[in-house]
């Protein structure tokens, strides 16, 4: 995948980071969760489609609400993955291998769509045709991010610049807290329903920690060589032995919902 506008337009590929992503990323809060419960999303008597599922994080931690669930990826590694972490788990969720963009369905068939941590690499004039064409009359579109905050965390700011030193194109440094940014696009298909924001620590090993960093962007689904990410996991376990074996990393959570027009 190649964006212009994310790490200097060089190609990223979630592929390359599967298996890490499936044994690291699983990392929400049950309070994550719970505030799209208590909003009313992703239960009981629902169609749920999530959109850049990765490893069908969302899907497998929600299955237990009731909700019918189809997770989409444009990775054949990611869905790979995903199957296999649900099938483990006898859970009946279907995946299918497609790009946000292209995403196909029956008309006006889906009660809620979720795009968590992906919705910023969506072509975004296609998407909002897509997913008005997809949700029932008054369905829900639901943006969602949880980042790290280095401005605020010590480790997190420490890891970065570590990031940085060996990807200096890598454009998800410096994050702060702050609203889920709607592109105009999505206004001529839906309304504002609800949003909201707020800090939470999440914990850590520094085993944990690493693999998470290992799964993102920045190193994992770069275009770094195998030998530069074994350079980078090297000299970050060495810094993180500078710290207690476990801690927490101050991060924060943004969610937006749409309702269809």
């Amino acid at each position: 995948m190649i964006r212009e506008n994310i790490d200097g337009g060089k190609a990223f590929d979630w592929g390359k980071a599967s298996a890490d992503y499936a044994l690291y990323r699983d990392i929400y809060p049950d309070e994550f969760y719970k505030k799209l419960i208590d909003s009313g999303l992703c239960i009981k008597g629902q169609s749920v489609l999530d959109i850049g599922t990765g490893t069908g994080v969302l899907p497998r931690n929600m299955y237990k609400y009731g909700a019918k669930w189809t997770g989409a990826d444009i990775s054949l590694g990611q869905i790979a993955q995903a199957k296999a972490l649900s099938s483990a788990m006898n859970m009946d969720i279907k995946y299918i291998v497609s790009s946000a963009e292209d995403i196909t369905g029956t008309h006006e068939s889906i009660d809620v769509i979720t795009a968590c941590q992906c919705y910023w690499y969506f072509d975004t004039v296609k998407t909002s045709k897509a997913f008005a064409r997809l949700l029932k009359p008054g369905g829900k579109l639901v943006f969602l991010v949880m980042n790290w905050l280095p401005l605020e965390d010590e480790i997190a700011a420490e890891t970065e610049q570590l990031v940085l030193k060996y990807n200096p194109d890598w454009s998800g440094a410096n994050d702060t807290f702050h609203a889920v940014n709607v592109d105009d696009e999505y206004y001529k298909y839906f309304d504002k329903a609800d949003s909201f924001e707020y800090r939470l620590p999440v914990h850590f090993t520094r085993e944990s920690w690493n693999g998470r960093i290992k799964a993102c962007r920045g190193i994992g689904a770069s275009s770094l060589s195998d030998e530069q990410k074994r350079c980078f996991e090297s000299e970050h376990l060495q810094m993180l032995s500078n710290y207690p074996e476990e801690f927490d990393i101050l991060h924060y959570c943004a969610c937006a919902v749409l309702k269809k027009k």
